[in-house]
């Protein structure tokens, strides 16, 4: 069973069984109370103001210039990769580039198909609509947002048995902006009618320091170049990730230091919350010092490194083990789990004799 939660018109689930423990870690991607104000104030509201994504900006510049200039609404667009790249951005500067409103849901805070007819009854001729999640649309809502994205369109069902009958009702044109993070989830019917398919990238060092810089400089931080960069190290590739880590810096430099992030006031307020170079925190380290000390290198399966951790198994393998596998610490092997040697390395350890 699960507990929702409601912030700012989307709903997140916190899942009793462990998983939501993961979701407070300090370099988790998916959205946390704590982020709210910080986000609203620091996302960028231009394409000019956005940094990073550059083909995709450059897209959707020249769909967005075309688009007016034909006096017509922009394809419906869908934008797709892991939580904390700037989807929920991106389609917020599309409306304002447009110079239209934008109303935002998620796929499960649409329950039933007459709270999606309340809500594309009530947009207005080239509004934006964003659903978050979209992946996690009920079937039946979906069914009904088909022809509405087809022929701007509700097909409506009056009546019950042999006195049914179904209307259509014209609503005005609209571009629907979804956002996802399992593609691989969205039915087929449902993603063939997006005529623009975007997949955000993970940022360069370089990239996410610009964000930092940005970032510091509207909430009035002093930051150097290496600071910047030092944070943009331990964050994993990801924007939201960046700017909380900021936020974590700025607390410690005002506090132990003297208000200005340096690159090593940064990398001793990062280590001081356990952030190492790599940005694993201690939960990372943990499931990595299990891997090579107490199963010595040797394949271990999804319910024994769970159970080690103390946490259930779909937390390990959607939480813990994508980023060690994207850094080249852990191989999923057809007998399990096994530590590479850079994981050793990381650790301090000599690496085994592999057979």
């Amino acid at each position: 069973m699960a507990n929702s939660i409601k912030l700012e018109g989307l709903v997140y689930e916190a899942a009793a069984d462990g998983s939501a423990l993961a979701s407070e870690r300090a370099v988790t991607p998916q959205l946390v109370e704590d982020d709210l104000a910080l986000d609203r104030s620091l996302r960028p509201k231009r394409l000019d103001d956005y940094l990073g994504q550059t083909k995709v900006k450059e897209s959707l510049t020249i769909l967005i210039e075309a688009a007016q200039k034909r006096n017509d609404v922009v394809d419906h667009i869908l934008f797709s990769g892991p939580p904390g790249l700037g989807k929920t951005t991106l389609a917020t500067v599309v409306a304002n580039e447009l110079g239209t409103s934008i109303r935002t849901t998620s796929g499960p805070a649409i329950a039933r198909t007459g709270d999606l007819a309340a809500i594309l009854t009530n947009l207005e001729e080239g509004d934006v609509l964003f659903i978050d999640e979209i992946h996690r649309l009920n079937r039946m809502v979906e069914e009904v947002l088909y022809p509405a994205l087809e022929d701007y369109a509700l097909d409506i069902v009056v009546g019950q048995g042999p006195a049914a009958r179904s209307i259509r009702i014209d609503i005005p044109r609209f571009t629907l902006v979804g956002a996802t993070t399992r593609t691989g989830l969205l039915t087929g019917p449902l993603r063939d009618r997006f005529g623009i398919v975007y997949r955000l990238q993970y940022y360069t060092p370089d990239e996410l320091a610009s964000i930092v810089k940005r970032s510091a400089a509207l909430l009035d931080v002093a930051v150097e170049e290496e600071g910047a960069l030092e944070i943009a190290r331990r964050s994993r590739g990801t924007p939201r990730l960046a700017n909380r880590l900021l936020k974590r810096v700025r607390d410690w430099t005002q506090v132990r230091g003297d208000g200005v992030i340096t690159e090593d006031a940064a990398a001793e307020a990062l280590t001081f919350f356990e952030i190492d170079d790599l940005g694993l925190d201690a939960l990372d380290n943990r499931v990595l010092e299990l891997l090579c000390v107490q199963f010595s290198g040797r394949p271990v399966g999804l319910t024994t490194l769970a159970s080690a951790l103390s946490d259930d198994p779909d937390t390990v393998e959607d939480v813990y083990e994508p980023f060690l596998m994207q850094q080249g610490l852990l191989v999923r092997t057809p007998k399990g789990r096994q530590a590479t040697d850079r994981a050793f390395e990381h650790l301090g350890l000599v690496p085994p004799e592999r057979d």
